[in-house]
């Protein structure tokens, strides 16, 4: 398979990175924001990786705008800003092809109509991705934890299987990306989305790192699981069933 990874920041470059170099398998890069196109071009189309803060080194990477892409893709792989997807997409539709499928693991909710703009329902596939990455600066990139450290998941759109996804699969799990499919579309969306709602609101509000609050003794019990539950009532009585229970949400949490 042959993947074009649409946004080289921290998540675009860590599965392009680890498709590369551990599965072996043929990347391109397509970066709409120019600040950073410009950033890779002058490092001589390469990108810093580190782990950890250490080992930092150059690899090679194939990039683009998306007027330049003559590439063709099995697989696009949307990691956007959800406001900058759009756009993305607007630029990249003279090189869309009907063979060619969409997967977007990207945070929040509404790329997927976006993306219906573009590809048919059984050539799009939703997932999500716990795994740990930091963009230092546009080009430089630093994995947290240790290799195949994270998971991720994924569901076709139309919840069947089907022979693209599964090698998607093992593509992704020769990249150690620990992938996992499931046929539960929307609540493999929303598990990471109340993920998020949790920690996220809870930094903002308060203006403070993860670390601190787990600092407070009540924080886990006291603030996260309320919030947890209330999102999961939410989802039990909108009928979506999430991947995770509550408990192991609030142990994904700490």
């Amino acid at each position: 398979m042959k993947y074009a990874v649409v946004g080289a920041g921290a998540m675009g470059l860590r599965y392009g990175i680890l498709l590369q170099y551990n599965a072996g398998v043929e990347v391109d890069y397509i970066e709409p924001t120019e600040a950073s196109l410009e950033k890779i071009h002058a490092q001589g189309d390469q990108v810093w990786k580190s782990r950890d803060h250490k080992n930092r080194h150059l690899v090679k990477t194939r990039v683009y705008s998306p007027e330049e892409y003559q590439g063709n893709p099995d697989v696009w792989i949307f990691f956007m800003k959800q406001m900058q997807l759009q756009n993305a997409l607007e630029r990249l539709a003279p090189k869309i092809k009907t063979h060619q499928t969409a997967l977007a693991a990207m945070n929040g909710m509404g790329h997927i109509e976006k993306l219906q703009q573009y590809f048919s329902d059984d050539r799009i596939i939703g997932g999500t991705a716990m795994i740990a990455t930091v963009l230092n600066d546009y080009g430089d990139v630093d994995f947290m934890g240790a290799e195949g450290a994270g998971t991720s998941v994924y569901a076709n759109l139309t919840e069947k299987d089907s022979e693209t996804i599964q090698k998607i699969k093992k593509d992704f799990q020769a990249a150690n990306l620990n992938p996992k499919i499931t046929e539960n579309f929307m609540g493999t969306l929303l598990t990471k989305v109340f993920f998020n709602s949790v920690e996220n609101s809870i930094v903002t509000m308060f203006q403070s790192r993860m670390g601190e609050l787990l600092s407070y003794d009540n924080f886990l019990e006291g603030i996260a699981r309320p919030l947890i539950d209330e999102a999961y009532d939410a989802a039990e009585a909108a009928g979506y069933k999430l991947l995770e229970s509550r408990d192991e949400m609030v142990a994904q949490v700490e």
